[in-house]
């Protein structure tokens, strides 16, 4: 299959329905940038190690970085939620199928943005897809229950291996400096958790570019009559693409999500910060390199409970807990309603 940006962009402007599968996953990516990025760089905002403004834009960078660098040296995240579900051998019912689960991802992650609640795009994104392939298929039959179960593990990995790396990494660090003036590592952690927080962002754009990055590959393979995205491997200008949007996304807006990350959910100091940072950045790295799809989300805000509860658990703001469990408690039946419906609602449309 020709993947050259100039064929690329013949299809787009010649077929209609490759460019609305185009507009809506980059729509995805930058409501990505919006409302997931922000939590990379909460705790140095809400510490002010960091300049809000400055920490958006240093977000939208790094997130670039880690998305050109990881699917260069591994893409099996991608390819993991290209092959999470079946839409079936009609790929013209399977491209509408796709479009239904991104516009369920971009109504359910503004409804989320809109209410300060930091949701997964990445739950989000298989919870829409799941959704809308039982629609198309009348069944559960569209599952990959292998590839789903990938999903499963990274859910139960990120919120334990989140926590207790946030957990650890703090008590390491107040071991270390036990002894030493706080005015003085007070300096230095500032500056280290400004470099915390860009490791976190490009470890963002590692993990959730690819996951989008995949979708819009998975798009592209479709148009072009094939259902899967065998043997196709991602081209440059798809990975720039796809970094320009998610860095747009960053760029505009996500102080909502900082607030309620940063600031709400535990008050810290500038080491705690940098070990939340550490640990959070750590585990994505670990889950990208042997391709398990998790939720950043979920990584960063666990890691940033840990280091709460190494003062003391009543450190934690368990009312604002509670609030984004609540929503990510109701991502998977939500957003996969949403495609099931805005997939029968468009099969509607097309077949009157």
């Amino acid at each position: 299959m020709d993947m050259s940006l100039p064929f690329f962009m013949r299809q787009v402007v010649t077929n209609p329905a490759l460019l609305i599968t185009v507009v809506l996953t980059l729509g995805v990516i930058c409501v990505n940038g919006i409302t997931d990025a922000p939590n990379a760089i909460a705790t140095c905002v809400s510490t002010r190690s960091l300049d809000v403004n400055i920490a958006i834009v240093m977000a939208a960078v790094c997130n670039c970085g880690g998305i050109v660098f990881m699917t260069m040296v591994n893409s099996t995240v991608a390819m993991t939620i290209t092959n999470m579900v079946d839409f079936g051998d009609d790929s013209s019912v399977a491209l509408v199928a796709l479009c239904a689960a991104l516009v369920s991802i971009v109504v359910w992650s503004i409804f989320c943005w809109y209410s300060g609640c930091p949701t997964s795009e990445s739950h989000s994104l298989i919870a829409g897809l799941t959704g809308a392939a039982i629609a198309i298929r009348g069944g559960f039959s569209a599952i990959n229950v292998a590839e789903w179960m990938k999903v499963v593990y990274g859910l139960v990995l990120s919120v334990t291996l989140g926590f207790s790396s946030g957990f650890l990494s703090c008590r390491i660090v107040a071991w270390i400096c036990r002894n030493m003036d706080r005015r003085k590592t007070d300096g230095f952690f500032k500056y280290a958790q400004i470099a915390g927080a860009a490791a976190m962002a490009f470890m963002h754009g590692a993990q959730d570019g690819q996951k989008f990055m995949g979708v819009l590959l998975l798009g592209i393979c479709m148009v072009n009559g094939s259902s899967n995205t065998s043997g196709v491997r991602f081209p440059l200008w798809m990975l720039l693409l796809s970094s320009a949007a998610m860095a747009l996304g960053t760029s505009i807006g996500g102080k909502k999500i900082i607030k309620s990350v940063g600031m709400d959910m535990v008050r810290l100091e500038k080491y705690q910060g940098f070990s939340a940072d550490i640990a959070g950045a750590a585990c994505l790295l670990f889950f990208s390199l042997f391709g398990i799809p998790v939720s950043t989300t979920h990584t960063k805000t666990t890691s940033i409970m840990g280091v709460g509860a190494v003062k003391r658990l009543s450190a934690i703001n368990f009312g604002v807990v509670k609030d984004m469990a609540m929503t990510w408690v109701m991502c998977f039946p939500g957003c996969g309603l949403i495609g099931f419906c805005m997939a029968k609602l468009f099969m509607m449309v097309i077949h009157g």
